[in-house]
């Protein structure tokens, strides 16, 4: 027998910086997807990375900023960078501020991305490679093991004025039906407890493809988000539980109303997340956005009647050209009534393309900040009163951390109820959990504390 032993190459790393939204991350995850099954691996920090991904975001000028700077870092930390995603459509921008890129790329360009590493760092090729196994079903995944990002589609029809998402990412561009739920399937097989459905308008899925129909489970199932939301509430993870699928960027046309009924079934997490960005109607005007504010707040008290536990989310610009004081205490009284449980404030900012930089009417950012202030005033105010009612309740939790055990043994933990999103809403704080308590677990919770975001509480 020959001494001589055949030495596996080593596979070149790849080291990722991912800014922005979810729909990024969603992008990151495929591109690194794409780079695994090429044989490389990936490196936890600068050091160990023969080259390093940015994953920009482009929509707002601090978001740039954020962006740039995160180039700058990988650049000096690392030298080799390859830049991709939504910021990636100024490459003039980036080459002038960092000449030393390696290579710049557009948003969801993964082909173009892959290429760029090849050259960059070849991938190490051969049979002792190619068959390492990459895992469940080869993906890889960026968030915890329990939930998970379903991007349905990509780009956006709509032209706000405020918005370059479609310069960005162009326009509606709706996955395969089947495509989208055979990967809903695998990633609840595989240990999803929690879907997030995300995409640029998810109310829109399968408008530009003409909500063409698929064959799936032996029936025919539309591209249509009521669709798309009946068979996803018909999964099953492992143990025959129904994972918590949640509904993000949902625009209120219609056929939302049929979505209500699912929640109030448990088919669907009664979560909904409305980008509604104003009630005034001046500005949802000038925003070029749907203007029957009157009408939503009748379809939310219905929908409330439907599904009571309903909890909708939603985001707001304040300071928007031309923006009066009496068009901000509209959407001061409007928030009165709609009683939203979630919310997000923005002080507009003037977007590199967008139309609604050549609006008259600038707003002083002094008044911009106080506007912002008495916004998240009242906003707190609401969640307080939202949260405190559910004191006394015994709510379904999903656990996201486990603490370590204090001196006396006891341990907390951290998790959400149905009505909180992942990073952006709040969280469910448990005191004395059990030592077998991990994260994914559901949880009967008994709440007995409240504050402006949070809740508190202990396993029932």
């Amino acid at each position: 027998m020959s001494d001589k032993l055949t030495k596996i190459p080593e596979s070149p790393k790849v080291g990722m910086v991912s800014l922005g939204c979810p729909k990024a991350l969603v992008d990151s995850e495929r591109i690194l997807t794409r780079l695994r099954a090429d044989g490389y691996a990936f490196a936890p920090d600068y050091v160990g990375a023969d080259v390093v991904l940015v994953n920009t975001c482009g929509f707002l000028d601090s978001a740039k900023e954020e962006s740039l700077a995160a180039i700058g870092e990988a650049i000096a930390e690392n030298g080799r960078v390859i830049v991709t995603g939504c910021m990636g459509n100024e490459a003039e921008v980036i080459r002038a501020r960092f000449p030393d890129v390696l290579a710049v790329t557009g948003a969801h360009q993964y082909e173009q991305v892959v290429d760029a590493v090849h050259e960059a760092a070849p991938p190490t090729r051969g049979p002792f490679v190619d068959l390492i196994p990459a895992g469940a079903d080869g993906e890889v995944k960026l968030t915890p093991r329990h939930y998970s990002y379903l991007k349905i589609s990509e780009g956006c029809n709509h032209s706000c004025s405020f918005c370059i998402i479609p310069q960005l990412r162009g326009k509606l561009a709706s996955r395969r039906i089947d495509a989208v739920l055979r990967e809903a399937e695998k990633l609840v097989a595989a240990g999803t407890k929690e879907l997030l459905v995300i995409s640029q308008d998810t109310s829109a899925y399968g408008v530009d493809i003409r909500h063409e129909s698929r064959t799936w489970k032996d029936r025919e199932v539309r591209a249509h988000m009521t669709d798309l939301a009946r068979e996803l509430g018909q999964l099953r993870t492992p143990e025959g539980e129904a994972p918590w699928v949640r509904l993000h960027y949902v625009y209120p046309y219609p056929h939302v109303d049929a979505i209500i009924p699912l929640m109030a079934q448990g088919l669907i997490t009664p979560y909904l997340d409305i980008p509604f960005q104003h009630a005034a109607p001046n500005v949802l005007r000038a925003m070029k956005r749907p203007a029957n504010e009157a009408r939503v707040l009748e379809r939310i008290k219905a929908w409330r009647e439907i599904c009571p536990d309903l909890a909708i989310r939603s985001s707001f610009v304040v300071g928007f050209p031309g923006e009066t004081e009496e068009d901000f205490q509209y959407l001061l009284d409007w928030l009165d009534e709609a009683q939203l449980d979630r919310v997000g404030a923005f002080r507009f900012e003037p977007v590199e393309g967008a139309t609604a930089n050549d609006l008259p009417g600038a707003v002083p950012e002094a008044v911009k900040e106080e506007r912002f202030a008495r916004l998240m005033e009242k906003t707190e105010a609401i969640s307080a009163a939202r949260l405190q009612a559910k004191v006394g309740r015994v709510i379904r939790v999903i656990i996201d951390e486990v603490g370590e055990p204090d001196e006396d043994g006891d341990m907390g933990a951290t998790g959400r109820s149905q009505a909180d999103a992942p990073e952006i809403d709040g969280q469910v704080l448990l005191r004395d959990v059990p030592q077998d308590l991990k994260s994914g677990d559901i949880v009967d919770v008994l709440i007995e504390d409240a504050d402006a975001h949070d809740l508190f509480g202990v396993i029932a």
